[in-house]
Order: C-alpha cells, then sequence, then structure tokens
C-alpha cells in the first residue's frame, strides 16, 4: 500500500498538473458522493476500494462528457473533413490519470480525494488495463489518438472491443502461463454502448445477378454494437472519439478464419458508419442527404494500420460499385484517394529475383494456395504508403516494396513514428515534468521540440543535480515495487538496466542473458573487484504457441535464480524477469530506467517507440542502428548513446568468454535437474543464428563496459541524460501526426481550444 503524502508535499503544487480551486475541490465531492449514491448505489459503510474508483472515474468523466459532445457539435457545424484511424488494436492501458492530465484536473481530484480520507494512487490501482493490442503498433494508435485529440483533427479511432485483452502473464517454477484477462469483468465506465448505431455484417452467403446490379443473398448476418470512448485532447476542451465494436464471433472460430471475419467485421461496420456520417453531413445551413460520392475523398481520409485492415479497400469498393452503382473506374478513383496504409513490418524474405514483375507485384500470389497479397491490396488500393522511421522506410522502396517504387514513387513516405509526452512524460514521471517546466516553462507539453532549449542546462550545476534527484526518487520507488512482488533486496544505487518488450528471436533478449552470464562470471573470477552494480530486468509477453520465446523467458529465470541467489555476487548483480509486462508497468519502470535495451539487429525493427518513451525519460540507449534508434543518435548525438553492432565469422571458438557462457547453457549450469533444458536455443545459436547474436556478442560486451566506466561518473552520465531529454522532441506523436495530417490526410492541425462548455455542478 501507498502512503499518502505528507501535508507539506501535498501543498507543492506541481505546475504542469495546474492548481486546485476551492470551489472546483468542493464541487468533485459533491458529484463523488452522487455518484456513489446514485449511480453505485452505496454509501460509506459499505462502499470498497473499487466503488471509489468508479465513483471518482464518473465523476472525471462528467467533465469529459461536455466536452465530447462540444467537439462532435463543432464538427457538425463545420463540416471538416474526417480521419478513421482504422487499427485492430489500440492498447490505451488505464484512462483515468490521463484524463485528469488532460482536463487540468488532477490536483483537485487529488485534493478532493485527501478531504474525503482516501488516497489517489491506490484509487488509480483499481483500474484494469485496456490491452486491446500485442505490443508496440496498438500502443501507437492509442499515443495517435491522444494527438488527434491535442492537435484538433476531426478524428476517430474505429476497432474492436474485445472481450478479453492480452492475456495475463504468469511466471510459475520460471514458465510463462497464460491466464484469460477478463478485463470487462466490473464494467467499464469510461464507454457508452451505443445500440442505435448498431449495424449488420455479412458473412458467407452468394452473389445473384440482376439487370440492376448484383445482390448479395442467403447470408449470415452478425450485428456490430459499437461502444464510443472519448479521448481527450491536452487543455483544449477537445474529446475524439474512439469507437470500438463489440464482437462475439470469437465463440464460434478460431485461427486464420476468426481472424479474417475480424478484420472483414471491422471493415465493414466502420465503413457503414464512414458512409453514413458522409451522407448526413450538413451543407451551410441546411441539412441534405450527400450522394456525390466524389467528394468522398475531399471529406474523408481512411488510414489503415498495417495489413489488419486491407479489407476496408474490397470493401469500399463493394459499397461502392454494388451498393452507390458508381462505375468500377470511378470507384477505384475514390477508393486510391480515400485510403493510405501504414506498414508497420520488415519482410526478411523477398522474393526470388528470376520471377517476372507483373507475378512479384500480383495481388493474388500463385504458388500452391491462392492467396491474397493484403500488403499489396493495400499498397495498390491507397495514395499513400509510409514506413514508420526512415531506414525503415527506405528499406521498403529498395526492397520490400521496390517493384511498387518504382512504378509509384510519389506514393511512398516515411513517418517515423512518436510517443504522447502527456502519458509519457506529464502522467508517468511528474518529477522530471517539473525539473523541466521550472527550466523553460510549460509549452514542451504541447511543442516537445522545446526541449532542445535544456542544451543550455548541460553544464548548470543545479539542473544536474535536480535531473540525478528525480531519476534517484524514480528509482527508490520502483524498488519498493519490486521488492514488495519480486521479494529480491534491490540495490537503489545499481545500476537499472532494463529491456522490456515482446519477447521474439529478432529483438534479442538472448544477445542481453549472454552479457548477464559474461558479467556474472566475470564477478566470480575476480569477486574484490570495483564492478559497477546492475539490476537488470527484462519483461516482455511471448506468443502463446511460440516455443523459442516462452524457452528465452525460462533461459532468463533460470539465470535469475542462479545469480540471485550466490552470495559471491551479493548485490553487485540481479536479474528480474518483468511479469506481466504492460502499459501500467511501463509507467513506472520507465522512469526509473537509467539503461534502455534496444538490441534488435540491425534491419529488423520496423521503428520501436520503448525507445523514444527511455530516451524522453532520462534513460541512455544501448543499441544496434536499427530503426528509430538512428534517429534518435542523430537528433542526442551519436556520442550521447551507446551504439554497437558489427559482422564477423566464427565466434564460438574465437571469444572465451562466449564459449564459456554458452557451455554453462549448454552444461545445465542454469538448470541442474534438468541439463539438456535449453538445448534448442543452443542448437539455435550455434547453427541457425538468424538474427546475429554471435556476431554482435563482442562489440555489445565491450560497449557494456563503456556503460559501467560511465556510470561511475554521475555527473558525466547526467549531462549525457540532458542531452537525450533536449533531444528527443522529435519523438512526439504530435508531431507524427501532424506530417500525417498534412502530407497524407490533406488537414490542418491547431493548437486552437473549443470553448469550454459548462461542467457539471
Amino acid at each position: 500500500m501507498s502512503k499518502p503524502l505528507s501535508d507539506h508535499d501535498r501543498k507543492k503544487q506541481i505546475s504542469v498538473r495546474g492548481l486546485a480551486g476551492v470551489e472546483n475541490v468542493a464541487d468533485l465531492k459533491k458529484n463523488f458522493n452522487r455518484h456513489l449514491h446514485f449511480t453505485l448505489v452505496k454509501d460509506r459503510n459499505v462502499s470498497t476500494r473499487r466503488d471509489y474508483y468508479f465513483a471518482l472515474a464518473h465523476t472525471v468523466r462528467d467533465h469529459l462528457v461536455g466536452r465530447w459532445i462540444r467537439t462532435q457539435q463543432s464538427y457538425y457545424e463545420r463540416d471538416p473533413k474526417r480521419v478513421y484511424y482504422l487499427s485492430l488494436e489500440f492498447y490505451m492501458g488505464r484512462t483515468l490519470q490521463n484524463t485528469m492530465v488532460n482536463l487540468a484536473l488532477e490536483n483537485a481530484c487529488d485534493e478532493a480525494m485527501y478531504q474525503l480520507g482516501l488516497d489517489m494512487e491506490e484509487l488509480q490501482e483499481m483500474e484494469e488495463d485496456a490491452g486491446l493490442g500485442n505490443g508496440g503498433l496498438g500502443r501507437l494508435a492509442a499515443c495517435f489518438l491522444d494527438s488527434m485529440a491535442s492537435l484538433g483533427l476531426s478524428a476517430y479511432g474505429y476497432g474492436i472491443r474485445y472481450e478479453f485483452g492480452i492475456f495475463n502473464q504468469k511466471i510459475a517454477n520460471g514458465w510463462q502461463m497464460e491466464e484469460a484477462d477478463d478485463w470487462l469483468r466490473y464494467g467499464n465506465p469510461w464507454e457508452k454502448a451505443r445500440p442505435e448505431y448498431m449495424r449488420p455484417v455479412h458473412f458467407y452467403g452468394r452473389t445473384e445477378h440482376h439487370p440492376d446490379g448484383v445482390k448479395w443473398v442467403d447470408t449470415q448476418v452478425v450485428l456490430a454494437l459499437p461502444y464510443d470512448t472519448p479521448v481527450p485532447g491536452y487543455r483544449n476542451n477537445i474529446a475524439v472519439l474512439d469507437r470500438n465494436l463489440a464482437e462475439n464471433i470469437s465463440r464460434f472460430f478460431e485461427g486464420k478464419e476468426l481472424r479474417l471475419k475480424q478484420e472483414y467485421f471491422v471493415v465493414a461496420a466502420t465503413l457503414q458508419d464512414i458512409i453514413r456520417r458522409f451522407k448526413a453531413s450538413k451543407f451551410g445551413s441546411r441539412d441534405i442527404v450527400r450522394t456525390d460520392f466524389s467528394t468522398l475523398p475531399e471529406k474523408v481520409a481512411i488510414q489503415l494500420n498495417d495489413t489488419h485492415p486491407a479489407l476496408a479497400i474490397p470493401e469500399l469498393m463493394r459499397v461502392l460499385v454494388d451498393e452507390e452503382k458508381l462505375p468500377w473506374d470511378k470507384a477505384w478513383d475514390i477508393c486510391t484517394k480515400t485510403c493510405a496504409y501504414t506498414n508497420h513490418t520488415r519482410v526478411s524474405s523477398l522474393y526470388p529475383g528470376d520471377m517476372d514483375r507483373l507475378r512479384r507485384m500480383s495481388l493474388i500470389e500463385e504458388g500452391g494456395q491462392k492467396r491474397v497479397n493484403m500488403a499489396h491490396l493495400c499498397i495498390v488500393g491507397s495514395h499513400a504508403v509510409n514506413g514508420v522511421a526512415r531506414i525503415h522506410s527506405d528499406i521498403l522502396k529498395a526492397t520490400v516494396f521496390k517493384d511498387f517504387y518504382e512504378m509509384d514513387p510519389h506514393k511512398f513516405q516515411n513517418k517515423t513514428n512518436g510517443i504522447t509526452p502527456r502519458r509519457w512524460l506529464v502522467m508517468c514521471n511528474p518529477g522530471l515534468a517539473e525539473v523541466i517546466a521550472e527550466r523553460i516553462g510549460e509549452d514542451f507539453i504541447r511543442d516537445l521540440d522545446q526541449l532542445q532549449k535544456l542544451r543550455n542546462f548541460v553544464n548548470d550545476e543545479g539542473f544536474i543535480r535536480d535531473i540525478a534527484k528525480v531519476k534517484q526518487e524514480n528509482k527508490m520507488k520502483f524498488a519498493v515495487h519490486l521488492e514488495e512482488h519480486y521479494k529480491v533486496k534491490i540495490n537503489p544505487n545499481s545500476m537499472f538496466d532494463i529491456q522490456v518488450k515482446r519477447i521474439h528471436e529478432y529483438k534479442r533478449q538472448l544477445l542481453n542473458c549472454l552479457h548477464i552470464i559474461t558479467f556474472y562470471n566475470r564477478i566470480r573470477k575476480e569477486p574484490n573487484k570495483q564492478w559497477t552494480p546492475r539490476t537488470i530486468m527484462i519483461g516482455g509477453k511471448a506468443a502463446p504457441g511460440y516455443h523459442t520465446a516462452k524457452m528465452i523467458i525460462r533461459l532468463i529465470t533460470a539465470i535469475g535464480e542462479v545469480v540471485n541467489n550466490d552470495p559471491v555476487v551479493g548485490d553487485r548483480l540481479k536479474v528480474i524477469f518483468l511479469e506481466n509486462y504492460r502499459v501500467t508497468l511501463a509507467e513506472k519502470a520507465i522512469p526509473a530506467a537509467d539503461l534502455s535495451e534496444q538490441i534488435s539487429t540491425a534491419g529488423t525493427e520496423a521503428s520501436g517507440t520503448g525507445n523514444m518513451k527511455f530516451m524522453l525519460n532520462g534513460a541512455l540507449t544501448i543499441g544496434t542502428m536499427d530503426g528509430a534508434n538512428v534517429e534518435m543518435a542523430e537528433e542526442a548525438g551519436e556520442d550521447n548513446l551507446f551504439i554497437f553492432g558489427m559482422r564477423v565469422d566464427d565466434y564460438y571458438n574465437r571469444i572465451p568468454e562466449l564459449k564459456q557462457a554458452i557451455d554453462q547453457i549448454a552444461g545445465g549450469f542454469f538448470s541442474p535437474k534438468q541439463p539438456d533444458l535449453f538445448k534448442d536455443i543452443v542448437n539455435m545459436l550455434m547453427h541457425h543464428d538468424r538474427f546475429k547474436v554471435f556476431a554482435d556478442y563482442e562489440d555489445y560486451i565491450k560497449c557494456q563496459e563503456k556503460v559501467s566506466a560511465l556510470y561511475k561518473k554521475p555527473k558525466e552520465w547526467t549531462k549525457k541524460v540532458i542531452l537525450n531529454i533536449a533531444g528527443s522532441g522529435k519523438f512526439s506523436s504530435d508531431r507524427t501526426i501532424s506530417q500525417y495530417a498534412r502530407e497524407i490526410w490533406g488537414v490542418e492541425p491547431t493548437l486552437e481550444k473549443l470553448a469550454a462548455p459548462d461542467d457539471p455542478k
């Protein structure tokens, strides 16, 4: 349980959170008690902590609703071009604190709860994460919604309201176990069901040709019920709509058929909604049904977040040709001008060079069973195709989509990913946000490029001290959390070395493991040397069917069991596997990190966004020249990151410490009861090392030595931290979304505020 803040600490108002007005606090208390009574039908004698969370959530939501309705009214009056962001994943995390930050209510709510004898942190812990995504792609979509609202775009997110989020990960005897994430079991106070907008989605059936066109008959119908969640902009009184469609088809289908049905379900329902809104738009002061579809691209932009919503293209064609009776060529022109596609993946196996270009570019893959190539469909059916980091976009043009690029070069763009500074700085790291605001004001929250001004303070003793102090406080807080959850005594003066992301061979958690073993062996060999102490944390979920990834988790936990119980090592090295890594845990871990591990094989990570979060929160990066690391090195100066990565042959026999580490894994040193436990991993590294773990081992270890040496010079370390924070302005999702808006969607972002609605009294 977290201790309530002392009166002194509570009265130290944090400027970026806004002041708590006395009147506001009284109103919040009144509304809180009203919701407890009328919404939850409880009184203080029988209320649980969860009841108090729900009462607070509804109180905050009341303030959001006025902004939401006002935003929709303004769209109707202005009839702007609307942006529809289609994503099968939205990894939103928790909503309460983010909403309070964006509505400038955090201090007032804090004070109101304190006066009611409740602890704000304890209430926030009651909220379930909305984990409707697997990792980076879904979290990016969530950051984008925040930026679309903060930049005043007429935007909508469309996805699926999965009954169960990404699984909860439990570690039992060192192995990953999956538990269902029943995130809706207590209800979701942030959403509003919209049965009045329920739409039928058709499956199966057959087509009949009639004089007036083609009819789709004998279908099975699934009803799509929308749930709306408002996403507030940062203090601009704007709330955009995240409309997720409840699907119950998952109860009847599995595997690829289920995924295809989900994909069609979301795009078919979304397009009905888009066309309903397009037709119902207002003309000046008159309400007329719009029937001229040639204006669709002027009023609608559809962004496909990866290939998952690719079926939007054929479905829009079906609607335009079969239902709206447009000729094919006209419909295709409208479709391509309306849709745009973001690619998030790198394809490692390229097509054989001797096949003719037509076949390579076909939408239908002819080899064996005929399959639709969804990426090709997205490229052909869109007017813009973008990668998500400069190196990634260049690789797409040079290899994966080379033929398409040569045919249509103007289509291809780059939009380097970004993160929202509201959640990933102001909310999760208020101490750092305050230290920055004291030096350069608060405008950086809306314009992250202003962090460049911090370069002027790189030699300022007071600023260096303040930055180091905030980091130490974050580490102490996280150490308490770790000790509570993992029963491992943490040395808060050790370097917090963190790698958190999905477990995957290309992300090379194995390379990290080899460093841990090497460092461990060195300490045992020279126990009296002054080693730089480290607490190494690795977190992430393995896909349930991905055997190698699950074995990697088992290896990490096995190494931890040996290292953490070796008295020779003491508190100079601890290894922790962060169980059930998710948005909420990231918000605690990232502000506490000293070192961020971004060590994927060069050419495999499209962008990464965790790398940006660590940079913004004052961790230094050890990484390869991959994804957005390349641009991070450019912005902060390559000398202020630890970059490694090389290409050499026969490493196993040439590098004694690597041979020792592999022999220990192979010989059962970390699994004495099951000496062969990790033979698959050893075999893969020795004979099928696709991701060049061995190739980069020596350079990685040498680079880690530089990390350890610099950590012993706290002032020099902190100067690099300041230069990293100062260089992270480019990586705001506000910049990313502004570029999408101007260069793909044809709309102009604005920092203007809407008139504030009357808040509930």
